[in-house]
């Protein structure tokens, strides 16, 4: 009997895999070499660290993260051991593009800013990155791509320079994987240097891996208004935040950026299904069917007097107002985990519909580009 030992806070997961194989649900701080030693598979989460010391002398053959990132998985002893992992690729993409939405709109409205009057640099290009620069597009600012990996494979033509973004961008967000060394390192990209070279009033949003912003060159920068703003999901040390940082930034929250229930299920059906394929089990194809609906699906608009940017912002918002996780970490940060572990029901854009009235193309455009598909001119 194949044995899987899983993390008991993945969703949509339990009853799935029963009737092929044995698998027992363990907090992923709990999951240890003791506990590893005669699984044959792990699911996890970034919180499991997959670590040689885990996995040195067990039968585990697979592991499936139901994550992006994997920098919590030691794949060169994987490699090595022939142990085959498999991480979700764009899962949560869509849940990252509505985080950074409903920053945006936040921002801008707080700054009484025009959005179509401002640079977006972003720094990593993959997945997220994508979906982010669709989200900027719909929101008619002028957009800056930096990816050196994808540069050096596709060639210079739609990529500019970390330095360009740094000169020109208004706003900088990255969406970049944790690489602690090589060539394409992004371990402190963003550190006292780099802060020194940007704009004044520019924001910074990290919405990747803690360590890709240096916290405490952040804080000092922004102490001395070298930056505008910060808008920060990870952190370094994470659940042991910088306490002073976080009251710092414009908005604080506790790594739930992908925390949509769209993306947790793009997550899970991704582990289940590499997992299927591994073990020759017949749940190639599967997906959960029991996603909840939102509480409001409809949104309805009247855009007799309202510009492109105020349309956006209130179907941004009617989705997600990311002030409430802001106010939810501030009021208790010590509770960081457990904010992440009994996280809201969140869908994500195309969970909803839109009924525009007084509206006309340009809008149903914007809102398409965002990710709003089901848009009706009324």
């Amino acid at each position: 009997m194949i044995t899987i030992i899983a993390d008991d806070k993945i969703p949509f997961l339990r009853g799935v895999l029963e009737p092929h194989v044995q698998i027992s649900y363990i907090p992923g701080a709990q999951t240890n070499a003791s506990v590893v030693k005669d699984a044959d598979a792990l699911i996890t989460r970034t919180r499991t660290k997959c670590t040689s010391g885990v996995l040195e002398g067990s039968s585990v053959k697979m592991i499936a993260t139901a994550t992006i990132g994997f920098d919590h998985i030691d794949t060169v002893f994987c490699a090595e051991n022939n142990i085959e992992w498999k991480n979700a690729p764009g899962c949560n993409a869509g849940s990252v593009k509505q985080y950074v939405a409903s920053a945006l709109a936040v921002w801008a409205s707080d700054k009484q800013l025009d959005l179509t009057t401002k640079t977006i640099g972003i720094v990593g290009v993959g997945n997220v990155g994508k979906e982010i620069k669709d989200l900027a597009e719909g929101l008619g600012m002028n957009v800056l791509l930096n990816d050196p990996p994808r540069a050096e494979i596709e060639g210079q033509e739609g990529f500019v320079s970390l330095d360009q973004i740094k000169a020109q961008s208004d706003i900088i967000t990255f969406h970049v994987p944790l690489q602690r060394q090589g060539d394409h390192k992004t371990e402190h990209m963003a550190d006292k240097a780099f802060f020194e070279q940007c704009k004044n009033e520019v924001l910074i949003i990290n919405s990747s891996r803690g360590e890709v912003v240096c916290n405490k060159d952040l804080l000092n920068a922004m102490n001395d208004e070298v930056i505008g703003d910060a808008v920060l999901d990870v952190w370094e040390s994470e659940p042991d935040i910088n306490l002073e940082l976080m009251q710092k930034v414009f908005i604080a929250t506790p790594h739930i950026a992908g925390y949509s229930v769209d993306g947790k299920a793009n997550g899970t059906a991704s582990c289940v299904q590499a997992i299927s394929s591994f073990f020759e089990l017949p749940l190639n194809d599967w997906y959960p069917n029991d996603l909840p609906e939102p509480k409001f699906p409809v949104i309805e608009i009247d855009a007799q007097k309202l510009s492109e940017q105020e349309v956006c912002v209130q179907a941004i918002f009617h989705t997600y107002n990311i002030l409430d996780d802001d106010k939810r970490i501030r009021k208790q940060p010590e509770l960081f985990e457990q904010q992440r572990g009994s996280y809201p029901m969140r869908r994500e854009f195309a969970a909803f519909s839109i009924r525009l009235k007084n509206g006309n193309n340009n809008f149903v455009n914007s809102l398409n580009k965002i990710g709003f598909h089901h848009v009706q001119i009324t």
